[in-house]
C-alpha cells in the first residue's frame, strides 16, 4: 500500500494566535520538527488539529505554507471532510493541487442516523466528484465526536467500487470491537487507531499504525507501542491527563516553550498553563526528545 498512511503519524496539532488566525511559521516548525522527532508523517487539520473550526481558504493556505518550508508532500496529509459534499470536494481538490494526495475524510456530519447507504452515498459523491487518480483516501470513523459512523460494511463496499483509492482507515472510537470489524470487512485496507492504548493490540490484529494525538508530544514512546508491550503502562499514564485538545496544546506549550500553543479556536476554550507544565514534567521523565 505505498500510498496509504501506515507507521507513526501525528494527529498535528493547530498554531493559532489570540485572534484566531492560523500561525503559518509556526505550524510550518511544527510539522518539520513532528519529522525530525521520528514522526513518519503528519495529518493537517484533523480533530486535534481543529480542522472544522478552519474554512477551506485557510486550511490550503496553511498547507502551502508548510510546503513552502521545504515538508516533503508524501509526509502530509489533509483533514478535508465537511458537512457539504461540495465543500470536501473543493478542498480535496485544491489539496490534490498542492501535491498533498493523502485525506482523512469524514463522513458528512449533522445529520446523525443516517443509514449505511446513505453514508456509501455521500462518500461515493466526494470520490466521483474529485475523480483523480492519486487520490489516497482514509476514511475517518469517529462518531463520538462527529455524530456520524463509518460503518464496516460500507468501507468494504467503497474498496470494492474505488480500489486502492479507499486506501485506509482510522478508528478513533476506542472500541477495538470496531476496529476488528473494519479488518474483517475490508482486510486489504490499512487500518489504522486513534487511541494509543489500542495501538499494540492493533498491530498484533493486523493494523498499519496511528494517528494520534501523543505523537505532538512524545513520538518516540508512541512508536514504542508498535512493538513493545511493556510501554503500555507508560502511554496510559502519559494520556491519562490529556482529556481535550486544550489539554493537548496547553501541554505542547509547555513542551516546546512556545506559548502560542495555548490558543484555541471557540467554541474551544485555553486549558490553564498549569495544567500544562504539569503534564511536560511528567513526559519529560517518560521520554527524551530532540530539541524543539
Amino acid at each position: 500500500m505505498p500510498d496509504a498512511i501506515t507507521g507513526l503519524w501525528a494527529a498535528a496539532t493547530t498554531p493559532t494566535d489570540t485572534a484566531g488566525a492560523i500561525d503559518h511559521a509556526a505550524l510550518a516548525h511544527h510539522a518539520q520538527r513532528l519529522v525530525r522527532w521520528g514522526c513518519d508523517g503528519l495529518v493537517l487539520f484533523g480533530s486535534c488539529g481543529e480542522g472544522p473550526s478552519f474554512s477551506i481558504a485557510e486550511r490550503l493556505a496553511a498547507a502551502e505554507a508548510v510546503l513552502r518550508a521545504g515538508v516533503d508532500p508524501a509526509r502530509l496529509g489533509m483533514g478535508t471532510g465537511c458537512p457539504a459534499i461540495a465543500d470536501t470536494v473543493a478542498l480535496t481538490k485544491g489539496m490534490l493541487s498542492l501535491g498533498i494526495t493523502r485525506t482523512l475524510l469524514l463522513p458528512p456530519y449533522y445529520f446523525a442516523g443516517m443509514s449505511a447507504e446513505g453514508i456509501e452515498d455521500a462518500f461515493a459523491a466526494v470520490l466521483d466528484g474529485v475523480a483523480d487518480a492519486r487520490l489516497s483516501a482514509c476514511l475517518y470513523h469517529i462518531p463520538q465526536v462527529c455524530g456520524v459512523p463509518v460503518p464496516a460494511a460500507v468501507l468494504g463496499r467503497l474498496r470494492t467500487r474505488y480500489g486502492a483509492t479507499v486506501s485506509g482507515v482510522k478508528d478513533s472510537s476506542g472500541d477495538f470491537e470496531a476496529f476488528l470489524g473494519f479488518r474483517a470487512a475490508a482486510p486489504d485496507v490499512a487500518a489504522l487507531v486513534g487511541a494509543e492504548v489500542l495501538i499494540g493490540r492493533a498491530v498484533a490484529a493486523g493494523g498499519q499504525g496511528t494517528i494520534c494525538g501523543m505523537a505532538n508530544l512524545v513520538p518516540a514512546l508512541v512508536r514504542r507501542l508498535f512493538h513493545e508491550p511493556g510501554a503500555q503502562q507508560a502511554i496510559e499514564q502519559a494520556c491519562a491527563p490529556i482529556d481535550s485538545i486544550p489539554t493537548l496544546k496547553a501541554a505542547l506549550a509547555a513542551v516546546t516553550g512556545e506559548p502560542i500553543w495555548r490558543n484555541v479556536r471557540p467554541p474551544l476554550r485555553a486549558t490553564d498553563a498549569a495544567a500544562g507544565a504539569h503534564i511536560a514534567a511528567m513526559l519529560e521523565s517518560m521520554e527524551q526528545r530532540p530539541a524543539a
